[in-house]
């Protein structure tokens, strides 16, 4: 992934996006060609356990029916996880004002993943990674949902129809392109707009991570 200096994150954003990843898209290369699954994912942080790296792993499940984990990958596997993106009019910036050298862009938050991917066909460690989902995405709910609502007979059938994956991070590139490379006017001016327009995902990281940088315009994508 092409990343200039000025849309590099710091480790500690990539590990909060990471904390919260949502889904995904899995990607492996296989003598077969390309395959792509997109799915949820929860974050083992590097030194949790024996054995991972730095940047630990992501750990998830297919269906049993998806080819993915039955055709041997060859190399590393890739993640893309995304963060937040909106485009970005031109119209918005100062400097359309002052000498309308301007064009279009679009601001987004991305993360790729590389690593070895791990497949557990094993009715215990994919419990306890969908009871590991469920609770990172029903936490936030004043009446969260738990797996042991369900009945077991029904759980158990669930689980028999599903894989795990763990993909076992060797590195990680983060971009977090968010108009770094335009004066702090044209920056403001981007932020108003969004948030015009109701878009105040990227409107806020863009707050988050704050003015006041050199201008380096003219970056390419």
């Amino acid at each position: 992934m092409y990343v200039p200096a000025h849309f590099r994150p710091d480790d500690e954003a990539v590990r909060e996006l990471l904390r919260h990843p949502g889904a995904a898209n899995l990607i492996t290369a296989t003598e077969e060609g390309l395959l792509a699954t997109m799915l949820p994912l929860v974050w083992d942080e590097g030194g949790s356990r024996p054995g991972l790296g730095p940047w630990g792993a992501l750990l998830g499940h297919v269906a049993r029916n998806n080819r993915q984990w039955q055709v041997p990958a060859v190399g590393d596997s890739l993640v893309i996880l995304q963060g937040p993106d909106a485009y970005i009019s031109p119209a918005w910036y100062a400097t359309k004002r002052e000498h309308g050298r301007v064009v279009p862009t679009w601001n987004y938050i991305v993360v790729q993943v590389h690593g070895r991917l791990v497949v557990h066909d094993d009715p215990a460690w994919v419990e306890a990674n969908v009871r590991r989902l469920t609770a990172l995405h029903e936490g936030a709910r004043e009446e969260p949902w738990s797996v042991d609502d369900a009945p077991r007979p029904h759980i158990e059938g669930q689980l028999r129809a599903i894989v795990g994956l763990e993909i076992v991070i060797d590195r990680v590139e983060g971009k977090w392109k968010l108009s770094q490379n335009r004066s702090d006017a044209d920056i403001t001016g981007a932020i108003e707009g969004l948030e015009d327009r109701g878009e105040r995902d990227v409107s806020g990281a863009m707050r988050a991570l704050g003015r006041g940088r050199e201008d380096v315009s003219g970056s390419r994508h």
